[in-house]
């Protein structure tokens, strides 16, 4: 009888060590805690959305900013909000706003501070209609401090004057913008 049930049992204990063998080796648990990073990034998107608009509202109710966009991607990892075509309306209290554009922008957590990136388009038209655009490829806006700064080269045009810098630290609130370095300016006389 146990001759019989050898041979059986042998098999049997056999397939069993076979199933554990490749159960250890494809263990769910090993493309989770996978060391190499495959299965998930530092860069998960956790959340999105599309087509943005956002209006933020002053204490005393007047507009703040609006803002749209194409894209929200938020990294879970981060905590970093990834924008893609911003364009916003900073109107900071008065009648006449600042356009903000960008191609791209990376917004710190709890919006401390936002990078934009490529195309960067910064323009307003003061209380005499006069416009003012500034460009350059990338800037960091912390607006708690109203105040931005490029190390990228910058391009001012306003009224009759273009003005060119390696650089650039803008006081929001003053209304004043230090050049830093390489500046040129050209100024035409009507």
């Amino acid at each position: 009888m146990f001759r019989t049930l050898r041979k059986p049992v042998l098999y049997v204990l056999i397939a069993l060590a076979l199933v554990a063998i490749g159960y250890w080796n494809l263990l769910p648990q090993r493309f989770i805690d996978d060391p190499a990073g495959n299965a998930q990034t530092d860069n998960a998107i956790d959340a999105y959305a599309t087509n943005v608009k956002t209006i933020q509202y002053r204490a005393d109710g007047k507009v703040q900013y609006e803002m749209t966009a194409e894209r929200l991607d938020h990294v879970q990892a981060t905590d970093v909000t990834l924008v893609s075509k911003p364009d916003m309306l900073a109107y900071r209290g008065t009648d006449l706003p600042w356009h903000v554009r960008s191609a791209r922008a990376e917004v710190a957590p709890k919006g401390t501070q936002a990078e934009l990136i490529d195309d960067v388009r910064v323009e307003r038209t003061d209380e005499k209609g006069r416009p003012i655009v500034m460009t350059t490829t990338r800037m960091t806006v912390f607006p708690d401090k109203n105040y931005a700064q490029t190390e990228q080269a910058v391009k001012i045009e306003a009224a009759n004057s273009v003005t060119t810098a390696k650089g650039m630290k803008a006081y929001l609130n003053d209304g004043r913008m230090l050049l830093l370095s390489n500046v040129r300016g050209q100024h035409e006389v009507r």
